[in-house]
């Protein structure tokens, strides 16, 4: 048996193959199991070509093919398919019937995104077996041109130079089409739609390059060129898109710089320098800011010293003329520039060769008012230490450099720290106000400077600073003095190393050391006991000539130094002979002796121990004076076993006093402790009373005071009967006066008036229970002892 297969029916064109006919119209092809038996005809597998169907087809469903098994049984065959389109992404494209085997197309195709679909198709019996072997159907989409070629970029850029010859590549302008690229309908034809009258490019209709087709391309005339391009498919007779080119021409050096115009004038002042005078404009027709358009400007002639300057602005490509060195309106007042301009770099070859522009700058130079100026600076001058006021330091000399219109010149003081010096306004004379001390804070290593102004006359006035320096000089005008001016010596020959002398002196080399030490020749008789030798420049070495006698001996002496005029003193220099020891050392008990005679006199020594003793004395008097006033009580007399005192001082209450202020009361401390007060201290002078009049005489001393504490009852009666029968003042008391009242008393009114009418209700009976010591208190506060206002007396 041969293989068998799917009978496949197209409907747009027949089938043949092998001379049979596909379709079953006989038994045999509907049958194929009722064959008869023996050898027969083997059948051969069939090829089913690809079934073409336009995109975009629009009678939708729409028959494709159909299928049909020849093993048709008779319970009838079923047909599906699978495949992309079917049962796979996309899905419902395609369908079939499964009881015809018609396939369909349910929906438009779109070739760019499917060009073709594999199906497969399947017959199977009723029971679901397989009849046939899987056939395969292939369906392609047939392209149609419904896509627009499209350029990649809307605005397409390109640079080229100027003068660029024809030919010279510029840009590509890219598009793609979306449709079959093996057919018309991708086909693509570039044109130049519009790109101005001049025509200087051209586009290949093929590839989209542009160049260049003439010579003549200027920046200057047109920097900037646009052109509409086109695209079309079916070679130029299909859709079509435009985009747009822009060329820029690429600026070359071909055009020098000129300037404005021939000539230039500028001004300048006298005495500057460091500014800018002036403006040179230039113009290049190349590109604004590039190299082929920035200027280089050159001085070529009128400036031998260099002392102008010229650079270029890079905003405006102008010439800026400077001054760099002052320049001196009555040397020269005019000066004639030639001045260069040229690129910075180098002219294209094909721009035409010229020569470099040129220009004249006329440069005035204006005559100003000009400082004074000092022919000496800083002025050197010289002065002696000590110079007295009014010597004549130096004379200061300013010159006006303005020789067509001098004018006159004053002098002034800037800086003087001292005040020391004196100008004279006109002269420019300086003097010595005053000696300036030698060892002044405002010498600086023996120089003292100042700082003096010259002034025009002019409007406004010029001024010029000048210094002057002045050295003070040294004058040998001090001789050195000794140091030390006394010291200790062994008495024999050879003993010890000998007393070292020295000198200081208060002048400054060369008028000071070496010092010259020797025996005062005065006293030839030095010369046999002593020898003076001289160490080195400030040093010398007294030592004994012959055993001298142990003491104070005073050697005068003449010391020099070595300035000029050469200064000398005479100086008494005391020196100590002790005896001493083997190490040349003087013994201890003779150091002693020599150092109390050389030490302070017995007179000095009294006065000093005087005067210690003296102050000792006054510091004794003082404590034993404060001792009386403020001893304190050894015993508390009466009250020594009670922690509290209840007495008091006796106070006049029948009129206001001075309150707690009032410092005239008796003090009860006398009372409390009588042993505090012995007789042998001074009381001092008593108060005067101020509550009587000034006729009547000052009360007697107060009386013994009670020495026990059962004297103490009768002390106190005694003094209540000489205050009631005082008759100078009725009814005052001796004890405390309050004739006014003080200033922060918490007490109230103390009138005697007010004070019996409210001691009317007041029982004092409860000072019975105090002891026997208040009763006689309540007696005289109680109702039988109270009297009137103006008669009675109170204690309390």
């Amino acid at each position: 048996m041969g293989t068998p297969c799917l009978l496949v029916f197209c409907l747009l064109a027949p089938i043949w193959a092998q001379g049979i006919n596909l379709f079953p119209d006989s038994p045999l092809g509907l049958y194929p199991w009722r064959q008869r038996a023996g050898p027969s005809r083997v059948k051969r597998a069939w090829v089913i070509p690809p079934i073409s169907v336009s995109e975009n087809h629009k009678r939708i469903p729409h028959l494709l093919v159909q299928i049909k098994s020849d093993k048709q049984l008779p319970g009838g065959v079923i047909y599906s398919i699978k495949g992309p389109g079917v049962d796979e992404e996309p899905l419902g494209i395609f369908s079939i019937d499964k009881f015809s085997g018609k396939v369909f197309l349910n929906t438009m195709l779109d070739r760019e995104k499917n060009d073709r679909f594999r199906l497969r198709a399947f017959a199977l019996d009723l029971g679901g077996a397989t009849l046939e072997d899987p056939t395969d159907l292939e369906i392609v989409v047939v392209d149609q041109n419904d896509n627009r070629p499209l350029f990649q970029q809307e605005v397409f850029t390109g640079h080229v130079v100027e003068g660029a010859v024809p030919g010279t590549y510029v840009l590509t302008a890219e598009a793609t089409d979306a449709d079959d690229p093996d057919t018309d309908n991708a086909a693509l034809h570039y044109s130049i739609l519009e790109q101005g009258p001049a025509g200087f490019f051209s586009i290949n209709e093929t590839t989209g390059e542009i160049r260049t087709v003439r010579a003549g391309l200027d920046r200057e005339v047109v920097s900037t060129y646009n052109l509409t391009l086109q695209v079309a498919d079916m070679s130029g007779d299909g859709l079509t898109t435009t985009a747009t080119a822009v060329i820029h021409i690429d600026d070359i050096n071909d055009n020098p710089p000129q300037f404005t115009k021939q000539e230039f004038s500028v001004e300048v002042l006298e005495n500057t320098s460091g500014v800018d005078i002036g403006r040179l404009l230039v113009h290049d027709k190349d590109l604004p800011g590039s190299p082929n358009w920035l200027a280089r400007f050159t001085i070529l002639d009128g400036d031998p010293d260099g002392a102008f300057a010229i650079r270029t602005d890079p905003r405006s490509n102008d010439g800026v003329l400077s001054v760099v060195k002052a320049l001196d309106h009555e040397g020269r007042d005019h000066f004639q520039l030639t001045v260069s301009v040229q690129n910075q770099n180098q002219l294209h070859p094909s721009a035409p060769q010229a020569t470099r522009a040129l220009a004249l700058v006329q440069v005035q130079v204006q005559d100003v008012n000009e400082a004074p100026v000092f022919r000496e600076n800083p002025l050197v001058a010289s002065v002696a230490e000590g110079a007295p006021p009014g010597t004549e330091i130096t004379t200061l000399s300013a010159s006006e450099p303005d020789t067509r219109q001098p004018q006159a010149l004053s002098y002034s003081l800037a800086y003087d720290p001292a005040d020391w010096l004196l100008l004279d306004v006109r002269s420019g004379r300086v003097q010595t106000r005053w000696e300036l001390p030698r060892r002044s804070p405002f010498l600086q290593g023996g120089w003292y400077t100042a700082l003096v102004l010259a002034s025009d006359n002019a409007e406004p006035p010029r001024t010029a600073t000048g210094t002057v320096s002045i050295e003070i000089l040294e004058v040998n005008d001090h001789g050195p003095a000794l140091l030390p001016p006394a010291g200790a010596l062994c008495r024999e020959p050879g003993e010890g190393r000998g007393l070292l002398l020295s000198a200081t002196d208060e002048d400054l080399p060369p008028h000071a050391e070496p010092f010259h030490f020797r025996l005062s020749p005065a006293a030839p008789q030095l010369a046999r006991n002593w020898s003076l030798s001289p160490l080195n420049a400030t040093h010398a070495v007294l030592a004994v000539l012959v055993p001298v006698p142990a003491g104070l001996h005073s050697l005068p002496l003449l010391l020099s130094d070595s300035g000029t005029p050469r200064q000398e003193r005479a100086q008494l220099l005391n020196v100590s002979v002790c005896p001493c020891d083997e190490a040349g050392s003087c013994q201890a008990s003779a150091a002693a002796a020599a150092m109390a005679e050389a030490g302070l006199s017995f007179g000095a020594l009294m006065i000093v121990l005087g005067s210690i003793i003296l102050l000792l004395s006054l510091a004794l008097l003082a404590a034993i004076r404060e001792r009386c006033r403020r001893r304190r009580p050894r015993h508390l007399g009466l009250l020594e076993s009670s922690q509290d005192d209840v007495r008091d001082n006796i106070l006049n209450y029948d009129e206001q006093g001075g309150g707690e202020e009032d410092q005239g009361a008796y003090d009860i401390n006398q009372l409390r402790n009588p042993d505090f007060f012995p007789p042998a201290c001074p009381r001092g002078k008593q108060p005067t009373r101020r509550d009587a009049p000034y006729s009547y005489a000052t009360p007697p001393d107060p009386r013994k005071l009670p020495t026990a504490p059962s004297d103490i009852e009768d002390f106190i009666n005694e003094g209540l009967e000489a205050a009631d029968s005082d008759p100078s003042v009725p009814p005052y008391d001796t004890a405390l006066i309050y004739d006014y009242e003080g200033s922060g008393s918490v007490a109230g009114s103390l009138s005697s008036i007010l004070s019996s009418l409210a001691d009317e209700d007041q029982d004092y009976d409860y000072l019975r229970e105090w002891g026997p010591r208040f009763r006689r208190l309540a007696d005289l506060y109680g109702p039988e002892g109270r009297v009137g206002p103006w008669g009675g007396r109170a204690s309390s």
